[in-house]
């Protein structure tokens, strides 16, 4: 089967999943209407405010999923443009929230602007010795020299620090899902784009489950200062179906079935504390959503939180042991 052949079925089950949602999501919707002219409460369940996120969440995933489907149709080249598009995206979220004056305008611009571009470059060109260490090396090095030039030192600390963290999440980090392909991997050749589908899948399904789970089961909060949303048990029901999930993509991936779900494992994991630093960051500037550009989720940084810190860990993983 071609490539293309298999993300089209791949996007085909994508879609009959999405399909059966939509249904459920409608009946939801038509029970609590139908409960509510009756003169009857809901109840907290099934509140009307709940059904309609719910159906607000599954009609986003729609745009979402044939976004996603295009670019990796498109192979290399869409994964490139589409991530480097979310990083510029998550980026102007982040920073929008952060405290910077006038004197980082020049290491914005540059974050923007010059280095964002070349980091995408450089997984574009496949250079991994470069592309590894640009943003946490140099970057991280120069972006301060160019505020503290401009001779602002009113909390330069924190803004120096906000503009780093900014970039090392939202393109650093991310920059390693479409870095995915560049791995050569024996007898995979030609596939690589799967990888990047196997943690995409794995990673968004894990936040599904664990929402699910947890408005279906959670009881005992996690977090509840950073994230009163989740839910140990949600938690933990999300991570092991998303596990189960991994395993059962194995024929995506160079790796037998229990392998895939270690690293799906991994992954779920590492997207959980990824959530975790960024619902922390969310608190501590004061607001519920990083933006509103994707109707029931957020801004596109609470869409990939989960990724920021899944990414690199899944390719270093795969690298170390398969390349």
């Amino acid at each position: 089967m071609s490539i293309d052949a298999e993300v089209a079925w791949l996007l085909a089950g994508l879609a009959a999943v999405l399909s059966a949602a939509t249904l459920v999501g409608r009946l939801l919707q038509a029970r609590v209407s139908a409960r509510s002219n009756g003169g009857e409460s809901p109840g907290s369940a099934l509140s009307p405010a709940t059904v309609r996120n719910l159906n607000q969440r599954i009609g986003a995933w729609w745009v979402l999923a044939i976004v996603a489907g295009l670019a990796l149709l498109a192979g290399k080249a869409g994964l490139v443009t589409l991530f480097a598009v979310a990083s510029f995206l998550a980026l102007r979220e982040f920073v929008t929230l952060a405290y910077t004056r006038r004197g980082d305008h020049w290491a914005l611009i540059a974050s923007f602007f010059v280095i964002a571009p070349i980091q995408y470059a450089l997984v574009w060109v496949e250079w991994y010795g470069l592309f590894a260490i640009f943003i946490p090396v140099y970057a991280f090095a120069l972006l301060p020299v160019a505020s503290v030039i401009r001779g602002d030192t009113q909390r330069f600390l924190e803004r120096a620090a906000k503009v780093q963290w900014g970039l090392m999440l939202c393109v650093y980090c991310l920059s390693y899902v479409p870095a995915l392909v560049t791995l050569e991997i024996p007898g995979y050749g030609g596939r690589e784009v799967l990888l990047a589908a196997f943690l995409l899948l794995v990673v968004q399904a894990s936040d599904v489950l664990q929402y699910i789970c947890g408005k279906l089961v959670g009881r005992t909060p996690v977090a509840p200062a950073v994230s009163p949303s989740k839910t140990l048990e949600g938690t933990l029901g999300g991570i092991a179906l998303a596990t189960a999930l991994g395993a059962a993509l194995a024929g995506l991936t160079p790796f037998a079935a229990w392998q895939a779900g270690a690293l799906a494992l991994a992954a779920a994991l590492a997207g959980f504390a990824g959530g975790l630093v960024m619902s922390a960051i969310k608190r501590d500037c004061g607001v519920k959503d990083w933006g509103e550009l994707i109707e029931g989720h957020g801004g596109v940084l609470d869409r990939l939180d989960s990724l920021v810190f899944s990414a690199p860990v899944f390719f270093h993983i795969v690298r170390y042991f398969w390349t």
